[in-house]
């Protein structure tokens, strides 16, 4: 499945609350989701590589799996 992470998404990585969550941790964390989501959906509890936890907020789409934003816990 293709993961497509939003500018908004890619964008709120730089803040300090996402420190340390690559987009590597998030492909990782969409692919990892079964099923269809057909409505934007708020996914709670992923790690990185590094122990952070993070959760994001996710929808499929023709294109295929949009990561619309990432929240650091």
């Amino acid at each position: 499945m293709r993961v497509i992470i939003t500018e908004h998404a890619v964008k709120r990585l730089r803040e300090p609350r996402q420190q340390e969550i690559t987009t590597g941790d998030i492909i990782a964390a969409a692919e990892s989701i079964p099923g269809l989501i057909v409505s934007a959906t708020r996914f709670r509890g992923f790690a990185t590589r590094s122990g952070r936890i993070f959760d994001i907020v996710a929808k499929d789409i023709n294109e295929g799996r949009l990561v619309i934003t990432v929240i650091g816990k």
